[in-house]
């Protein structure tokens, strides 16, 4: 499928789905509702087991634009197949079991061109499996003091253990031109983290992140889904990203700081996995082995292990499995 360059809407959606047949309508009735701006849907299968494929198809393809890809690339590699037929000046990323607000893509655009910026975010509104809404995500004075995000700001916000609001759960939208013009696209690599990389890359390469304060995105819990996907590969991995994200752009002092604590929650959390996986395997001079060769992990050691395992995955904003 080649992009139509004669047609160039406000904003294209990417919604990457994986076995999503149960949720995929919602996602896609929320982008097309969108007011005051025009919309393209572009939905990338990603070798679904179920019916998603099915789904997709069953809308006008003038609609919703299906993409169906011959192997399972992941998350990072559905979106960036996504990305590539994009004809949107401004680009959405829509995980498959959420939805969003009509009046968000609008909001953020007016934003982020008011202000010259090429990347825009907004609040979560946070809804459980069983339909019960939960408090906004972030605090509203909290989003209104930021105003905008650098670099470090992001990375501080990607401290494990550490960061009060974790920022790597934001959805932002790009400027589809800049992402272009910058090469950049999802990690493939990553299967856990991969959005993070990418918006810290966007504002290494001199995006400017703007913040609107309101509501607009709608995410949903999956319950049990964290605790099952986080592995202690995905972490290595994240830290595999993160050395060559280090050697390949530029950070100014207050990013290196955040970047160095980042490094050590990482580093911790990998050794805490690694314990937990030993003891899984009833491999107790391993996992003291572990231990003696990383002290500070065994902090997180005080609580019930699958309590720290969920603590531990929810600094990640796990997307794995959608």
């Amino acid at each position: 499928m080649q992009p139509d360059v004669s047609f160039a809407p406000d904003v294209s959606f990417v919604i990457a789905a994986y076995n999503a047949e149960a949720t995929l309508d919602r996602a896609i009735a929320s982008a097309i509702a969108q007011k005051g701006v025009s919309v393209e849907v572009i939905v990338v299968d990603d070798q679904s087991r179920d019916a998603t494929l099915d789904v997709a198809r069953a809308y006008p393809e003038d609609i919703v634009r299906v993409v169906a890809l011959a192997k399972n690339r992941g998350p990072g590699g559905a979106r960036n197949a996504g990305l590539d037929v994009a004809r949107g000046r401004w680009i959405a990323v829509l995980d498959s079991d959420d939805a969003v607000f009509p009046g968000r893509i609008a909001a953020m655009i007016g934003r982020a061109e008011k202000a010259d910026a090429q990347i825009a975010v907004d609040n979560l509104q946070v809804i459980r499996e069983d339909g019960v809404v939960e408090d906004a995500m972030f605090p509203r004075q909290y989003l209104e003091s930021l105003r905008e995000i650098s670099l470090a700001t992001y990375i501080a916000g990607n401290v494990i253990f550490e960061s009060k609001f974790n920022l790597g759960y934001l959805k932002p939208i790009f400027q589809r031109r800049f992402l272009d013009e910058n090469r950049l696209r999802y990690d493939e690599k990553l299967r856990i983290g991969e959005d993070y990389i990418l918006f810290a890359e966007a504002l290494a390469k001199g995006g400017r992140c703007v913040v609107e304060p309101e509501i607009g995105y709608a995410y949903h819990i999956r319950s049990g889904s964290i605790s099952r996907v986080l592995e202690l590969h995905h972490v290595e991995a994240m830290r595999l990203a993160d050395a060559v994200f280090a050697q390949t752009h530029r950070m100014d002092e207050a990013a290196q700081s955040a970047f160095a604590r980042r490094g050590r929650s990482l580093r911790k959390a990998a050794s805490f996995l690694a314990m937990v996986q030993h003891i899984k395997a009833r491999s107790p001079l391993k996992a003291i082995r572990t231990a003696l060769s990383d002290p500070a992990a065994v902090r997180h050691m005080g609580m019930p292990i699958a309590v720290r395992l969920r603590r531990v995955a929810a600094q990640f904003a796990v997307g794995a499995g959608r």
